[in-house]
């Protein structure tokens, strides 16, 4: 890939990021306008965007964010205070950004128009120029133009040591060190020495990293924000220490300042020999810093102390984590899974020959293979926090849009789940929030009448529950109408309308395509799309939906996901000649099949399970496969989103990691797989999917009523 393509794509994805955080950190300000804390960061965000996006040569997006930049100074300064319409800005900011960012690789075009509407309107919210002395939002300041005195600023003049020390890593980010001291130059009066003692050979230098540190004298009337703002996209990648020197070392502001060794050998505090000497040996100009009075020996020894530690401590601690793309980590658990599958072979293949030459080393390959699929199937491991804050976005706009009071509430939001299965949640809990909007919480008058506070709340939960997570919708509305979705369901013809459904069966039916029971169709709603993706998307991702509901009180939609979707738990079976693989964390107990267990009620098998009757299937007449059944079958008891249901089969192998393969799409109706592994003597086993089976009985167990209830129908005359 070309260097500077390699730049902005990675100038792209940090984008994305502060994006994230601009979007975050606004809606927190909203809540406290006065959280100076938020505001910072709020600034530094824009800021960064803005010095990350000219440095890569997108000038657009640096011209953009200086207006936003400007009017959020001000409001740090207390010139200005939070607005409804500052926030409103802020967030259309960050969308036409957003659309900047991707116009490029193909996407929506840039509305040049919305975006000169913003930047007029954020210039509205500040004092004319003229009245201030400062630039209007938008208008970009040179940053190597120095002001006429250092006085510009209209405050006192500070004088300030700087230490910046950056790690190597530092031009690989993009960033030439020299803007960044042109930048301070034009904050005022300013002396820069650079360090060259950790500079090495030439033979064993990188000529990509950045070896020099540099230590600054700067006297500004900027003000200390000022400065901090000029390193604040390096900071993740710098030491950096400001510290006031005003009353040790006080910098003439009425002439260009010459070099820090001129400025002592003038004082007359150092030989120009020694200070030679000084210059290549950083411990030695700080002894004559404190010969010549210029800073306090304590100072010098501290300064001195952490410089040291820089090349020690300062990469490890900085560069802790690591950005790798995710294709690679897709292919890392593809291999491993290909490592799994060959390591249960081989086990079976030492098993066999009953070698225990062989056994020793295959056991402990399985140890370490072991070990090293759990530590990658961390490293795709994510906090689900990141989800759940951007959905306050959706909550506030749409909230808005409907003239509706709700606040969104988040828990368990370090509860980490598979990125694969966070990335595919984000559709279905924005259809979730959305039909909790518009059909859960009433309007602000409806709530007080009832006796609740005008404004609602929404509630997003995640949890780890055995080998899974599970999320939660819960909102504190009307509750779901059973009587209105049993009434529309009849009306379409869904339901028999003699027959007769559990609260359970009704609550399913909001999940049928194309079921609504909105009156009118809105932009929100009303059309019954929606419910079903979230249904498909989560059988997709082999979870599973309840939902509970209290009329008056609310209603909770909890989504049960598997933590991983690359490898399982399962419990193997056979049945006839064919293996099939039952996810373990849905496996209650397994028992014989004997004649005092199993019964027929109303055309349905069943068995009794510790005194309660169990729905039963078998699998071979699920799949069609061919008889004889053996003498005395196996059943195994499973619990499907707290349905309980037996599958009968001919024997209980036992458990089986198991590595997940597509099917393909020529599978991609099959109901009741959801995907395939290979087995230990190389025979594929199908993984079934617990779910689409329940759901087959049903639909089966409907068409049966229906035709009964046809069959007692009386003919007309």
């Amino acid at each position: 890939m070309d260097p500077a393509d390699l730049y902005q794509q990675t100038f792209r994805l940090e984008a994305d990021e502060l994006l994230g955080e601009i979007e975050a950190v606004i809606l927190l300000i909203e809540e406290n306008p006065e959280d100076d804390d938020a505001i910072n960061r709020l600034f530094r965000a824009v800021h960064t965007l803005k010095g990350s996006g000219g440095m890569f040569g997108l000038t657009d997006i640096a011209t953009f964010s200086h207006g936003l930049e400007s009017v959020l100074d001000r409001v740090r300064g207390k010139q200005l205070r939070v607005t409804r319409e500052l926030i409103d800005l802020t967030l259309a900011y960050r969308d036409q950004v957003a659309i900047m960012l991707r116009a490029g690789d193909g996407g929506v075009a840039v509305d040049r128009d919305e975006v000169e509407d913003i930047r007029r309107r954020l210039a509205a919210l500040c004092p004319p120029a003229a009245a201030t002395g400062a630039p209007l939002p938008g208008e970009p300041v040179s940053p190597r133009a120095a002001p006429d005195d250092a006085g510009a600023g209209g405050g006192a003049s500070v004088t300030y040591r700087i230490r910046f020390a950056p790690q190597p890593v530092l031009f690989l980010s993009g960033t030439e060190p020299a803007l960044l001291l042109d930048e301070l130059r034009g904050l005022g009066n300013c002396a820069v020495v650079a360090h060259v003692d950790d500079v090495p050979s030439l033979e064993d230098a990188d000529p990509e990293g950045c070896h020099l540190t540099w230590d600054i004298l700067l006297t500004t009337s900027s003000g200390l924000d000022a400065i901090k703002d000029v390193f604040a996209f390096v900071e993740d990648i710098s030491k950096i220490e400001i510290e006031d020197v005003s009353t040790d070392f006080v910098l003439n502001p009425d002439a260009p300042l010459p070099r820090l060794g001129d400025i002592l050998l003038r004082r007359g505090d150092v030989a120009a020999t020694d200070l030679h000497d000084a210059l290549r040996s950083q411990s030695r100009l700080g002894e004559l810093l404190v010969d010549g009075g210029v800073v306090s020996e304590a100072k010098v020894a501290s300064a001195l102390t952490e410089q040291q530690s820089i090349a020690r401590h300062q990469i490890a601690a900085k560069n802790d984590s690591v950005r790798v793309a995710s294709d690679k980590l897709d292919a890392l658990i593809d291999l491993v899974g290909e490592l799994v599958t060959n390591q249960a072979r081989l086990g079976q293949v030492a098993r066999n020959t009953g070698d225990m030459v062989l056994q020793a080393p295959v056991e402990e390959a399985e140890r370490l293979i072991g070990e090293l699929r759990d530590i990658v199937l961390t490293v795709r491991m994510m906090p689900i926090g990141a989800t759940f804050s951007r959905f306050k976005r959706l909550v506030r706009d749409l909230s808005g849009d409907l003239h509706k009071q709700i606040e969104l509430a988040t828990e368990g939001a370090e509860t980490e789940l598979d990125k694969t299965v966070i990335d595919r949640l984000g559709d279905p809990l924005v259809h979730l929030i959305r039909n909790c909007i518009d059909h859960g919480i009433e309007s602000p008058d409806e709530r007080i009448r009832s006796g609740k506070p005008a404004s609602g709340t929404i509630t997003l939960k995640a949890a780890h529950q055995g080998a899974n997570v599970v999320i939660s919708v819960i909102d504190d509305g009307a509750g779901l109408d059973t009587v209105a979705i049993l009434g529309k369901a009849r009306e379409r013809g869904l339901v028999p309308a003699d027959g007769e459904l559990t609260e359970r069966e009704i609550f399913d039916l909001i999940f049928l395509p194309g079921f609504s029971t909105a009156t009118q169709v809105t932009d929100v709603s009303g059309r019954g799309v929606g419910m079903d993706v979230v249904k498909r998307e989560v059988d997709a991702l082999r979870g599973s939906i309840t939902v509970h509901s209290e009329p008056g009180r609310g209603t909770r939609i909890d989504l049960s996901l598997p933590l991983t979707l690359a490898i399982i738990e399962g419990l193997m079976v056979h049945v006839a000649e064919d293996s099939f693989v039952i996810p373990l964390a849905a496996v209650e107990e397994c028992m014989e099949l004997t004649p005092d267990r199993f019964a027929t009620t109303k055309g349905r098998n069943v068995i009794q399970v510790r005194g309660s009757p169990v729905p039963l299937m078998r699998l071979r007449d699920i799949f069609s496969l061919p008889e004889p059944r053996p003498p005395l079958e196996q059943a195994v008891v499973v619990n499907v989103a707290e349905v309980r249901v037996g599958l009968a089969v001919d024997h209980v192998i036992g458990n089986h990691q198991t590595v997940i393969k597509s099917l393909g799409k020529l599978y991609r109706r099959a109901d009741c797989i959801s995907g395939a592994t290979i087995t230990g003597d190389g025979n594929v086993a199908l993984i079934l999917d617990l779910a689409g089976i329940v759901r087959s009985a049903r639909n089966d167990e409907a068409a049966v009523l229906a035709r009964s209830a046809a069959t007692r129908r009386p003919v007309a005359a």
